[in-house]
Protein backbone atom coordinates (compact mmCIF):
# COMPACT_ATOMS: atom_id res chain seq x y z
CA UNK A 1 0.00 0.00 0.00
CA UNK A 2 0.87 3.35 -0.68
CA UNK A 3 -0.51 7.04 0.68
CA UNK A 4 1.62 9.18 0.24
CA UNK A 5 2.39 12.29 -2.84
CA UNK A 6 4.68 14.42 -4.04
CA UNK A 7 4.88 18.01 -2.16
CA UNK A 8 2.64 20.01 -4.64
CA UNK A 9 1.95 23.57 -4.96
CA UNK A 10 -1.69 24.51 -3.10
CA UNK A 11 -3.45 24.90 -6.32
CA UNK A 12 -2.64 21.39 -8.15
CA UNK A 13 -5.18 19.20 -8.76
CA UNK A 14 -5.07 16.25 -5.64
CA UNK A 15 -6.31 12.86 -6.67
CA UNK A 16 -7.13 9.88 -3.96
CA UNK A 17 -7.59 6.42 -5.56
CA UNK A 18 -8.69 3.66 -3.33
CA UNK A 19 -8.83 -0.11 -4.44
CA UNK A 20 -6.45 -3.31 -4.91
CA UNK A 21 -4.39 -5.08 -6.88
CA UNK A 22 -6.05 -3.09 -10.21
CA UNK A 23 -5.71 0.12 -8.40
CA UNK A 24 -1.70 -0.48 -6.92
CA UNK A 25 -1.18 -1.70 -10.30
CA UNK A 26 0.09 -5.27 -9.47
CA UNK A 27 2.81 -6.60 -12.32
CA UNK A 28 3.45 -2.62 -13.70
CA UNK A 29 5.94 -0.35 -12.78
CA UNK A 30 4.29 2.59 -10.10
CA UNK A 31 4.34 5.23 -13.24
CA UNK A 32 2.11 2.58 -15.35
CA UNK A 33 -0.43 2.33 -12.76
CA UNK A 34 -3.74 4.14 -14.29
CA UNK A 35 -4.01 6.46 -11.36
CA UNK A 36 -0.42 7.81 -12.48
CA UNK A 37 -1.25 7.26 -16.05
CA UNK A 38 -4.28 9.36 -15.59
CA UNK A 39 -2.46 12.41 -13.69
CA UNK A 40 -0.32 12.61 -16.59
CA UNK A 41 -3.04 12.60 -18.86
CA UNK A 42 -4.39 15.97 -16.88
CA UNK A 43 -0.79 17.11 -17.38
CA UNK A 44 -0.99 17.18 -20.52
CA UNK A 45 -4.16 19.42 -20.95
CA UNK A 46 -3.18 21.63 -19.13
CA UNK A 47 -4.63 21.34 -15.30
CA UNK A 48 -1.69 21.13 -13.26
CA UNK A 49 -2.61 17.49 -11.27
CA UNK A 50 -0.71 16.28 -8.33
CA UNK A 51 1.16 12.46 -8.07
CA UNK A 52 -2.00 10.53 -6.85
CA UNK A 53 -2.30 9.59 -3.48
CA UNK A 54 -3.27 5.47 -3.61
CA UNK A 55 -4.53 3.03 -0.85
CA UNK A 56 -4.83 -0.37 -2.39
CA UNK A 57 -2.83 -3.53 -1.76
CA UNK A 58 -3.16 -6.40 -4.11
CA UNK A 59 -6.32 -9.39 -2.52
CA UNK A 60 -8.13 -6.46 -0.84
CA UNK A 61 -11.90 -6.89 -0.28
CA UNK A 62 -14.13 -4.35 0.63
CA UNK A 63 -13.54 -5.05 4.69
CA UNK A 64 -9.29 -4.92 4.17
CA UNK A 65 -10.00 -1.26 2.02
CA UNK A 66 -12.09 -0.23 4.68
CA UNK A 67 -9.09 -1.17 7.44
CA UNK A 68 -6.55 0.50 5.06
CA UNK A 69 -8.37 3.85 5.04
CA UNK A 70 -7.82 3.51 8.78
CA UNK A 71 -4.42 2.91 8.65
CA UNK A 72 -3.57 5.86 6.00
CA UNK A 73 -2.36 9.19 6.93
CA UNK A 74 -5.16 11.09 4.17
CA UNK A 75 -5.43 14.69 4.07
CA UNK A 76 -8.58 15.60 2.55
CA UNK A 77 -10.03 16.92 0.80
CA UNK A 78 -8.70 15.66 -2.52
CA UNK A 79 -10.33 17.01 -5.81
CA UNK A 80 -11.08 13.62 -7.17
CA UNK A 81 -11.45 10.32 -5.74
CA UNK A 82 -11.82 6.94 -7.70
CA UNK A 83 -12.88 3.94 -6.35
CA UNK A 84 -12.15 0.25 -8.13
CA UNK A 85 -13.41 -2.49 -5.35
CA UNK A 86 -15.26 -5.84 -5.13
CA UNK A 87 -13.23 -8.29 -7.24
CA UNK A 88 -11.55 -10.07 -3.80
CA UNK A 89 -15.19 -10.40 -2.49
CA UNK A 90 -16.37 -12.52 -5.46
CA UNK A 91 -13.23 -14.83 -5.97
CA UNK A 92 -13.53 -15.46 -2.24
CA UNK A 93 -17.09 -16.63 -2.95
CA UNK A 94 -18.82 -13.72 -1.24
CA UNK A 95 -22.15 -12.58 -2.72
CA UNK A 96 -23.56 -9.47 -4.21
CA UNK A 97 -25.89 -8.53 -1.61
CA UNK A 98 -23.15 -8.99 1.27
CA UNK A 99 -21.05 -6.45 -1.48
CA UNK A 100 -23.89 -3.66 -1.22
CA UNK A 101 -23.57 -2.58 2.53
CA UNK A 102 -19.73 -2.57 2.30
CA UNK A 103 -19.54 -1.03 -1.59
CA UNK A 104 -21.91 1.74 -0.03
CA UNK A 105 -19.83 2.51 2.96
CA UNK A 106 -16.67 3.10 1.16
CA UNK A 107 -18.52 5.25 -1.54
CA UNK A 108 -19.50 7.36 1.52
CA UNK A 109 -16.09 7.41 2.82
CA UNK A 110 -15.12 8.14 -0.83
CA UNK A 111 -17.24 10.99 -1.17
CA UNK A 112 -16.54 12.33 2.04
CA UNK A 113 -12.44 12.72 1.29
CA UNK A 114 -14.19 14.48 -1.64
CA UNK A 115 -15.33 17.18 1.11
CA UNK A 116 -18.58 16.53 0.73
CA UNK A 117 -18.96 16.35 -3.37
CA UNK A 118 -20.35 13.34 -4.76
CA UNK A 119 -19.85 14.73 -8.11
CA UNK A 120 -16.12 14.47 -7.70
CA UNK A 121 -16.05 10.88 -6.93
CA UNK A 122 -15.82 8.03 -9.79
CA UNK A 123 -16.70 4.50 -9.77
CA UNK A 124 -14.87 1.78 -12.21
CA UNK A 125 -16.40 -1.39 -12.40
CA UNK A 126 -14.90 -4.82 -11.75
CA UNK A 127 -13.26 -6.22 -14.22
CA UNK A 128 -14.14 -10.02 -15.43
CA UNK A 129 -11.02 -12.14 -14.37
CA UNK A 130 -12.64 -15.18 -15.93
CA UNK A 131 -11.58 -13.67 -19.46
CA UNK A 132 -8.24 -14.57 -17.85
CA UNK A 133 -5.61 -17.22 -18.52
CA UNK A 134 -5.70 -17.51 -14.91
CA UNK A 135 -9.39 -18.65 -14.08
CA UNK A 136 -8.24 -21.99 -17.34
CA UNK A 137 -10.29 -24.88 -15.45
CA UNK A 138 -12.81 -22.99 -14.07
CA UNK A 139 -16.23 -21.60 -14.22
CA UNK A 140 -16.02 -18.70 -16.60
CA UNK A 141 -19.74 -18.43 -17.35
CA UNK A 142 -20.34 -18.32 -13.59
CA UNK A 143 -17.35 -15.69 -12.74
CA UNK A 144 -18.71 -13.75 -15.14
CA UNK A 145 -22.59 -13.88 -14.10
CA UNK A 146 -21.27 -13.04 -10.70
CA UNK A 147 -19.14 -9.53 -12.19
CA UNK A 148 -21.87 -8.83 -13.62
CA UNK A 149 -24.35 -9.42 -10.40
CA UNK A 150 -21.75 -7.23 -8.67
CA UNK A 151 -21.22 -4.32 -11.16
CA UNK A 152 -25.00 -4.20 -10.98
CA UNK A 153 -24.37 -3.14 -7.31
CA UNK A 154 -21.59 -0.67 -7.53
CA UNK A 155 -22.79 1.11 -10.48
CA UNK A 156 -26.99 1.07 -8.60
CA UNK A 157 -25.11 2.79 -5.23
CA UNK A 158 -23.09 5.22 -7.63
CA UNK A 159 -25.74 6.88 -9.81
CA UNK A 160 -28.07 6.76 -6.22
CA UNK A 161 -25.33 8.58 -4.38
CA UNK A 162 -23.88 11.31 -6.96
CA UNK A 163 -26.96 11.66 -9.14
CA UNK A 164 -24.76 11.22 -12.23
CA UNK A 165 -24.33 7.85 -14.34
CA UNK A 166 -20.97 9.34 -15.67
CA UNK A 167 -19.46 8.81 -12.57
CA UNK A 168 -19.62 4.81 -13.15
CA UNK A 169 -16.70 4.22 -15.22
CA UNK A 170 -17.07 0.90 -17.56
CA UNK A 171 -13.72 -0.76 -17.45
CA UNK A 172 -15.68 -4.24 -18.15
CA UNK A 173 -15.76 -4.16 -21.92
CA UNK A 174 -12.19 -3.12 -22.39
CA UNK A 175 -10.98 -5.73 -20.09
CA UNK A 176 -12.85 -8.45 -22.16
CA UNK A 177 -10.44 -7.62 -24.72
CA UNK A 178 -7.65 -9.69 -22.71
CA UNK A 179 -9.41 -13.15 -23.76
CA UNK A 180 -7.49 -12.75 -27.31
CA UNK A 181 -4.58 -10.16 -26.94
CA UNK A 182 -1.97 -11.21 -24.54
CA UNK A 183 -0.28 -8.20 -24.16
CA UNK A 184 -3.20 -6.71 -22.53
CA UNK A 185 -2.28 -8.48 -18.89
CA UNK A 186 0.78 -8.71 -17.21
CA UNK A 187 3.37 -12.05 -17.15
CA UNK A 188 1.23 -13.48 -14.54
CA UNK A 189 -1.81 -13.58 -17.17
CA UNK A 190 -4.49 -12.09 -14.55
CA UNK A 191 -3.59 -8.71 -14.52
CA UNK A 192 -3.65 -5.55 -16.59
CA UNK A 193 -1.04 -4.54 -18.67
CA UNK A 194 0.34 -1.18 -18.95
CA UNK A 195 -1.37 -0.79 -22.09
CA UNK A 196 -4.72 -1.86 -20.65
CA UNK A 197 -3.88 0.47 -17.74
CA UNK A 198 -3.81 3.44 -20.31
CA UNK A 199 -7.06 2.49 -21.90
CA UNK A 200 -8.85 2.57 -18.62
CA UNK A 201 -6.88 5.69 -17.80
CA UNK A 202 -8.64 7.43 -21.12
CA UNK A 203 -11.86 6.33 -20.11
CA UNK A 204 -11.50 7.99 -16.62
CA UNK A 205 -10.19 11.10 -18.07
CA UNK A 206 -13.23 11.34 -20.15
CA UNK A 207 -15.77 10.99 -17.32
CA UNK A 208 -13.25 13.44 -15.54
CA UNK A 209 -13.39 16.59 -18.34
CA UNK A 210 -17.01 15.47 -18.95
CA UNK A 211 -17.59 16.87 -15.30
CA UNK A 212 -14.81 19.78 -16.13
CA UNK A 213 -16.92 20.95 -19.03
CA UNK A 214 -20.59 21.09 -17.43
CA UNK A 215 -19.23 24.09 -15.52
CA UNK A 216 -18.38 22.03 -11.97
CA UNK A 217 -15.64 23.00 -9.90
CA UNK A 218 -12.65 20.70 -10.03
CA UNK A 219 -10.43 22.69 -7.01
CA UNK A 220 -10.75 22.30 -3.81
Amino acid sequence: MTADSAPVAPHALRILSLGDSYTIGEGVSATDRWPMQLAALLRQRGIDAAEPTIVAHTGWTTDELSSGIDAAQLEPPYDLVTLLIGVNDQYRGGKATEYRPRFRALLGRAVTFAGGEAERVIVLSIPDWGVTPFASGRDRVAIAAAIREFNEVNRDETIRVTGLAANWVDVTASFTRAASDPSLLAADGLHPSAAMYADWAQLVLAAVEAQIKSGRRWRG
